[in-house]
C-alpha cells in the first residue's frame, strides 16, 4: 500500500485548489445557502468542462477514465471550499451505474453524466434512518397492467425516502427498493433481509414522485422523496432482482469514504483558518497563538487532522483494490473520522472565542456542514458496531 500521491494526482489537487478558490469563494457558499436549487448551474458547467463529473467514468462512456484513488483527492478539495451543490451525490449514483448497470445502461446514462448535462443522486434511507437492509422498505412490486405476461414486464414503487440530498434538481435517481421478502439462509433458520433488494433508475420527475424539502442545521438541500404508484420498465432495474445488497454494500463502502474526504478537507481547512486567526488576534498585547492553552488546542486538531487523512487514504486504497478487509477499514475510517472533524470544528469555534458562533463569520460554514457529514451514511456508533459485527465480537 503506497498512500503517497503521483505527479498527476497532486497536480489534481493543485488546480482543484486553484479553481475552487477562484470560482467557489465564501460568498458564493452562502449565496447558495438562500438559493433554491442550492447550487450555480454556471460553475456546474464549468466543472464539468474540466472533466470532473467524469473524472470516474471510462474513456469509453464520455469520462476522464482517471480512478477512485483520485476522486477522493477531488472530493477532499470540496471539503476545504464547502462546494455547494450535487456533487457528491452525483458520484455516489455514477459508481452504482459503474457497479450495477449493464453494458447498455451505461451507454445510455453514463455520457449524460459525464458531460454535466443530467444530475443524478442516490435515494436509499428511509423514516427509519436504518443503513443496513432491512431498512429498505420501499416496494417495487411487478405491474401486471404493462404486459399480458404473467407478473408484468415492469414495477411499480411506492414508499418513502428521507433525507434524500438534492432529489429536487436531480434528473435520475437511483432507488434502492424492496422486490422480494426477506428469505430464511439454508441452516441459519434465521430470516435474511439483505435477500429481495434491488436497484432501480428512476425519473426524478416522474408520475407519482414528489420531492419536500427537509430542512437541516447544515442548509444543504434534503428531501423527502415519496413514490405513490411509480411506474418503471424493467430496463430500469440494475442487475439482477432480489441480489442487489452485496452490490449495493461496495456502492455503499465507496460512498462512506466520499463524506470521510470531504471532512477531511473541511477539518483542514476550519484548521488552517483558526491558526491563522490566533496569530492575526491579538490580547494583552500578544498574539493568541502564543497562550499554551490554545498551542495545546492546535496540536490535538493538527493530529486530528493527520489522523483522518491517513486513515481516510487507506479505506479508500482498500475499498479500490477490494482488500479482504475493505468492510472493516470503512467502519474505523468513518468512525475516527466523524468524531475528530467534529473534535476540530468544536476547537476552531473555541479558539476564535465569541465570534466562532456568529454566522457572520465563516467558521461555523465549518462546523454546521461537519455535522451533515458526519452523520451521512452512519454516524460514529453506528461504525463501531459495524466494526464490532465484522470482528466477529
Amino acid at each position: 500500500m503506497d498512500l503517497g500521491l503521483s505527479e498527476e494526482q497532486e497536480m489534481l489537487r493543485q488546480f482543484a485548489r486553484d479553481f475552487l478558490e477562484k470560482e467557489c469563494p465564501e460568498s458564493h457558499v452562502r449565496d447558495m445557502e438562500e438559493d433554491d436549487r442550492g447550487y450555480s448551474q454556471e460553475l456546474w458547467a464549468k466543472m464539468a468542462e474540466q472533466g470532473w463529473m467524469g473524472l470516474v467514468v471510462p474513456e469509453a462512456y464520455g469520462g476522464v477514465g482517471m480512478g477512485y484513488l483520485d476522486l477522493i483527492i477531488l472530493v477532499e478539495e470540496f471539503g476545504r471550499a464547502l462546494v455547494p451543490g450535487p456533487f457528491i451525490p452525483n458520484c455516489v449514483a455514477t459508481i452504482a451505474l459503474l457497479e450495477a448497470a449493464d453494458e447498455a445502461q451505461k451507454q445510455a446514462h453514463l455520457p449524460a453524466i459525464a458531460s454535466g448535462r443530467q444530475v443524478w443522486t442516490l435515494a436509499f434511507t428511509e423514516p427509519s434512518a436504518r443503513f443496513d437492509a432491512a431498512g429498505v422498505r420501499l416496494a417495487a412490486q411487478r405491474d401486471p397492467s404493462t404486459s399480458l405476461r404473467v407478473g408484468g414486464d415492469g414495477y411499480v414503487l411506492n414508499g418513502t425516502k428521507l433525507f434524500i440530498r438534492d432529489s429536487h434538481v436531480a434528473d435520475k435517481l437511483v432507488v434502492v427498493a424492496r422486490t422480494g421478502p426477506s428469505t430464511l439462509r439454508p441452516g441459519s433458520g434465521q430470516a435474511s433481509a439483505e435477500d429481495g433488494v434491488s436497484l432501480f433508475a428512476v425519473d426524478a420527475g416522474a408520475a407519482g414522485v414528489r420531492h419536500t424539502p427537509v430542512r437541516t442545521i447544515a442548509s444543504d438541500k434534503q428531501n423527502e422523496v415519496r413514490f405513490e404508484n411509480v411506474r418503471v420498465p424493467a430496463a430500469a432495474r440494475l442487475g439482477e432482482e432480489g441480489r442487489a445488497w452485496p452490490v449495493f454494500q461496495r456502492i455503499a463502502n465507496k460512498a462512506t469514504v466520499l463524506e470521510c474526504a470531504y471532512l477531511v478537507g473541511l477539518s483542514q481547512q476550519a484548521f488552517d483558518i483558526t491558526v491563522n486567526y490566533t496569530k492575526e488576534r491579538n490580547q494583552f498585547g500578544r498574539p493568541i497563538a502564543s497562550f499554551q492553552a490554545l498551542q495545546h488546542k492546535a496540536a490535538d486538531m493538527a493530529t486530528d487532522v493527520d489522523g483522518c487523512r491517513y486513515i481516510t487514504y487507506k479505506a479508500a486504497w482498500a475499498v479500490a483494490e477490494d482488500e479482504p478487509d475493505a468492510d472493516e477499514q470503512v467502519h474505523v475510517a468513518k468512525a475516527w473520522v466523524s468524531d475528530a472533524s467534529r473534535r476540530v470544528v468544536a476547537n476552531a469555534q473555541q479558539m476564535h472565542g465569541g465570534i466562532g458562533f456568529t454566522k457572520d463569520y465563516k467558521i461555523q460554514l465549518y462546523f454546521r456542514r461537519q455535522k451533515a457529514a458526519e452523520l451521512a451514511w452512519g454516524d460514529a456508533d453506528f461504525h463501531r458496531e459495524g466494526l464490532a459485527q465484522a470482528l466477529g465480537i
